[in-house]
Formats: structure tokens, C-alpha cells, sequence
């Protein structure tokens, strides 16, 4: 009976499976010739040239998540040190205090993130001491 059910199952998956192969295929292709179309009249004068950025939407989502866990540290700390008093420049110089106190490697952590998230890389050039 089993038998029965899976010969009738399979070959219809297997072409359906070969048909979503072929359209990615086809549409491989179709992608390709238009980004060669639009090159093309790039090179004619036809349109100005721009570089295309294609921007995957699922990595933001990751990126927000990865920089709240991050600074989540950061945000109780100033947040145990900014509320309550008045005193703001005496909270900012213990907030930068105890920041300072954080392990090296999150401090560099924190910058490596907020640079690879935000594109902040000449900035790195300065802690390189590169002018």
C-alpha cells in the first residue's frame, strides 16, 4: 500500500522539484541579460552610471539584534548613572570611568561592531595611528 502512495508521490515531486530548478535557472538568466542590458546603455551614455548595491533584508535585522545585545551593557550603565541627580558632567566623567573599566577586548568589540554595522572603517585608521 505504501509502495502504492509513494509511486504515485514521487514522480510528481520530481517534476515539480526539476520545474522550481528550471524557473531559478530561467530567472538566473533572465537577471543576467537585464544587468548586461542596463551595463550596456551605462557604456552607450544612454543613463548616468551608478554602481548597483544590493542589500540583503535579512542581515539588518540581524545586525540590530547583534548591536542591542552589544550596548545592552552600556545602556544599564548610563542609565545607573544618568537618572536620578543633576549632576551631569559629574555622571558623564564615572560613566566614562566605568566604561573604561570594561574588559579591552568588549571596549574593541563595541567599536568593531558600531564600524562594521555603520561603515565606520577610516575610522579605524585612527587607532592604527595611520595619518
Amino acid at each position: 500500500m505504501w509502495l502504492n502512495i509513494a509511486a504515485k508521490l514521487v514522480p510528481g515531486m520530481i517534476k515539480t522539484g526539476m520545474k522550481i530548478a528550471a524557473n531559478r535557472r530561467k530567472s538566473k538568466e533572465l537577471e543576467s541579460i537585464a544587468e548586461m542590458n542596463h551595463a550596456q546603455r551605462m557604456a552607450d551614455g544612454q543613463i548616468e552610471y551608478q554602481k548597483a548595491v544590493r542589500a540583503s533584508n535579512d542581515q539588518g535585522i540581524k545586525d540590530e539584534i547583534v548591536l542591542i545585545i552589544v550596548i545592552l551593557p552600556i545602556v544599564v550603565l548610563s542609565w545607573s548613572v544618568f537618572s536620578g541627580d543633576s549632576q551631569a558632567k559629574e555622571k558623564l566623567d564615572l560613566f566614562f570611568h566605568y566604561f573604561n573599566n570594561f574588559p579591552e577586548f568588549y571596549k574593541w568589540l563595541v567599536l568593531g561592531i558600531f564600524g562594521s554595522i555603520y561603515g565606520l572603517k577610516p575610522g579605524m585608521d585612527l587607532f592604527k595611528g595611520k595619518k
